[in-house]
């Protein structure tokens, strides 16, 4: 069921992962239905639950975890990449804004509509949202303690990161308009500076 690598096509699992993500994206998880994903997918309709025992629900979770995975790896991309984490929080979030415009405000963050959406009604889903953003949060803790910064400091400077993105892809998608998240950049952006230039406070959390 799977293509051989010589055809240079991605595997029947792959293109439904793949559609799932998109549409999951775009439209949320209750306007997908199993038929327009393997329809985009061009798959038979039995290969989802060849791959996926549990149906919608689990290809839910699994696009959640791989979308939410590959997304962190932007962001360590753009970390390592700069040549100091404020011009890194600067280049992840020019990142995200150039992304909105070559898709027409379609693409912003991989999980939060679906996040959003299941938040109250599906706790299986609701647990693979969490997971991602727990995961996000603790890669941009190392990311950000890596530079001196403390680990308290670390992490609320990710969570503030996490918040303000989530809601300027909410605003420029309404607004089509990239501004929302220059600002939001800016100001997560302002906030590591600010850290970078005081000594790192004792973590008297533990």
């Amino acid at each position: 069921m799977n293509a051989g690598p010589a055809t240079g096509r991605p595997s029947t699992k792959e293109r439904i992962m793949s559609a799932g993500a998109e549409l999951f994206r775009r439209q949320g998880y209750t306007g997908t239905g199993l038929k327009q994903i393997v329809a985009e997918a061009d798959a038979p309709f039995g290969s989802v639950y060849h791959f996926f025992p549990g149906g919608k629900e689990q290809l839910g979770a699994e696009v959640v975890r791989t979308s939410g995975a590959a997304y962190g790896r932007l962001f360590t991309a753009a970390m390592d990449g700069a040549p100091d984490p404020v011009t890194g929080v600067r280049d992840f979030f020019a990142g995200a804004g150039r992304t909105l415009v070559e898709t027409d405000y379609a693409d912003a963050c991989p999980i939060a509509t679906l996040a959003l959406e299941v938040a109250s009604t599906n706790e299986p889903l609701r647990h693979a949202t969490a997971d991602v953003f727990t995961g996000w949060i603790t890669l941009g803790t190392a990311a950000f303690t890596k530079t001196g910064i403390g680990e308290r400091e670390a992490r609320e400077l990710t969570i503030a990161l996490l918040s303000a993105l989530e809601g300027a892809f909410v605003l420029s998608r309404a607004l089509r308009s990239t501004e929302p998240l220059e600002v939001a950049g800016e100001s997560v952006a302002a906030r590591a500076s600010a850290l970078l230039a005081s000594p790192a406070a004792p973590d008297t959390t533990a």
